[in-house]
């Protein structure tokens, strides 16, 4: 592969998309390239798979808190990811970045018959399309008619590496596409209520066994026991987690990004905590807990 001119990445105008994207796969190559960055030499696809979730995350983050300018700065982060682990297949000689994005380019063609009319994907456009659930459908069937992307299961779809909270959420919507899913949200909701009274019962059964075994009335076997029935109150948690995450997509609501500005909100109230319990001089121990919770009441209606 050629190397490119260093001067072509430091001077000229880089004001189109086109040449913005080629000044920074021309900067990706020469920090590959022999002469280059010894951290970005050494570096795989799978190796940066945690980067690339990182900068997600990131981006992500910078978008719901609707901050236009860390926005731009975080999904250039992921571009130069993506960029980066492309041109490392590139170098394999697996495929080139040009592919990718020509690939990209032709799915988006042939999935958008309502748009593009003389793709191929106008052979699966046998139903108008007037709103974004019918877009999906028909997206949907070209995947599996066109693409043959058909699955024994269409829960097989969703990718086992996600996250269990995304999972759960992209499997329940797939599900609801095959006509499985509660009629109304009131139904979805008696569900949280039901799979919390049974991890109610599996918990005080596990509190049970764990006294009598902290008495030494059982031997080896409620040992046994009661690892079943943690390994039981585990699984009455999970039905609990599935069941919000199916109310909050009745909802109209990401779990994933819901729980995201939780923990954002959460990490902003408690560093307000621990600042002001430093300032006074107060341990934070479960004895002050009072003080911490007047501090946290003053954090929720702080602006800062």
């Amino acid at each position: 592969m050629s190397m490119p001119d260093f001067d072509l990445v430091l001077k000229g105008e880089f004001n189109t998309a086109a040449k913005a994207f080629n000044r920074l796969y021309n900067v990706v190559k020469i920090l590959r390239c022999p002469e280059g960055c010894p951290w970005d030499k050494e570096q795989t696809p799978l190796s940066m798979r945690r980067d690339l979730i990182e900068e997600t995350f990131e981006a992500i983050d910078a978008i719901t808190q609707e901050d236009s300018f860390h926005a731009k700065e975080e999904l250039g982060d992921v571009m130069l990811n993506a960029t980066m682990i492309s041109y490392m297949y590139e170098q394999k000689g697996d495929f080139s970045v040009a592919e990718v994005l020509n690939e990209l380019a032709e799915k988006l063609i042939r999935r958008h018959p309502h748009v593009f009319p003389e793709s191929e994907g106008s052979v699966c456009a046998n139903t108008p399309v007037n709103n974004g659930e019918q877009v999906l459908n028909q997206w949907d069937r070209i995947k599996e008619n066109l693409e043959g992307r058909k699955t024994e299961c269409i829960l097989d779809e969703v990718p086992q590496g996600f996250p269990p909270l995304l999972k759960a959420y992209k499997m329940q919507k797939k599900a609801a596409k095959k006509g499985f899913d509660w009629d109304n949200v009131e139904d979805v909701k008696a569900k949280i209520t039901e799979e919390l009274a049974e991890v109610e019962e599996a918990r005080l059964k596990v509190n049970e066994l764990l006294k009598n075994q902290d008495a030494h009335v059982f031997e080896m076997k409620s040992s046994k026991e009661a690892d079943e029935a943690q390994k039981e109150l585990e699984g009455e948690i999970g039905d609990l987690l599935f069941a919000v995450v199916n109310y909050a997509r009745h909802l109209g609501v990401d779990p994933e990004t819901a729980l995201n500005a939780t923990n954002t909100k959460f990490h902003k109230r408690f560093s307000y905590v621990q600042k002001k319990m430093e300032e006074n001089e107060i341990p934070m121990i479960q004895e002050n807990l009072s003080k911490m919770d007047e501090f946290w009441n003053e954090a929720k209606t702080s602006k800062n």
